[in-house]
């Protein structure tokens, strides 16, 4: 008899809504594996961020409401579990818009990120992000609101993974940035997983997304299009032409404020620290 591999963190059945609008996402399902990186993509208003807030139980935050289906750790329900009991468990998000404590300093953003934290684990913690975001290390006594765009989305990744996550959820850490640097977000994604840590990420970045993910969920209207493999979707047609379609990325701002030109296809990296 074939043995069930139970998924680390999973939703079923999703049913979730924001006053009179009950159906936000519509019967949705998500299993996320104990290592990889799993892609949620979308239009704006297809659900991604509201099915994080759900995983991670900030939805209520934001005025929503959990109508019907269940959100399991290690195959036990968290669904009634409060935002800070679920943080402690494991389940961890970085929100859309990066929500950095601006007038506080790096060091003590990263010390907030480590309060779930035990004490006899907040160091090898700290040595991990310093690996990670070096960049952080010569930042620590500054102000985080004076860093870049770049530096700031940093500084919200490092925090998360002061927590020490078991699931790590990403919520559109590629917004506003530069090519090259979604392109090292990527990297750094990949890098996560790879110590261990499985990663949702919701992306509106397809072409980044799919590249570093090992299997990947696509959100339309509240409900899921599409699902399976990463590299299977990246070829359908219905991927390409919605999300990829051979465009190259539009202008944005770099981390000093200027304007970068489109993107080229880069050939695939070896992984690299996120340093600039």
């Amino acid at each position: 008899m074939q043995r069930r591999v139970v998924p680390m963190l999973s939703a079923s059945g999703l049913v979730v809504g924001y006053g009179a609008n009950r159906s936000v996402l519509d019967r949705v399902d998500l299993s996320v594996p104990d290592s990889g990186v799993v892609a949620v993509l979308g239009s704006n208003g297809a659900g991604k961020s509201t099915l994080l807030r759900t995983l991670s139980g900030t939805l209520s935050f934001h005025g929503g409401a959990l109508h019907d289906g269940q959100v399991k750790l290690d195959d036990r329900p968290i669904q009634r579990l409060s935002a800070a009991s679920i943080a402690r468990a494991g389940v961890v998000q970085v929100p859309e818009g990066r929500k950095i404590f601006a007038k506080m300093t790096v060091e003590e953003n990263l010390r907030v990120g480590a309060v779930c934290t035990p004490p006899g684990r907040r160091a090898s913690a700290r040595e991990r992000v310093m690996e990670l975001f070096p960049r952080l290390a010569e930042r620590l006594e500054q102000r985080a609101g004076l860093l870049s765009g770049g530096e700031q989305q940093m500084l919200a990744m490092g925090r998360a993974v002061m927590a020490s996550p078991r699931v790590l959820l990403l919520d559109e850490p590629s917004l506003g940035l530069a090519p090259k640097l979604i392109e090292q977000i990527g990297d750094i994604v990949t890098e996560i997983s790879a110590q261990g840590t499985p990663v949702v990420l919701v992306e509106q970045n397809a072409a980044m997304a799919l590249r570093v993910a090992a299997t990947a969920v696509v959100l339309e209207v509240g409900r899921v299009a599409m699902s399976g493999e990463a590299e299977q979707l990246k070829d359908s047609d219905g991927i390409h032409d919605l999300y990829l379609g051979g465009h190259s990325h539009p202008a944005a701002q770099d981390v000093d404020g200027e304007v970068e030109g489109e993107a080229t296809d880069l050939p695939r990296r070896r992984l690299a620290r996120w340093t600039a």
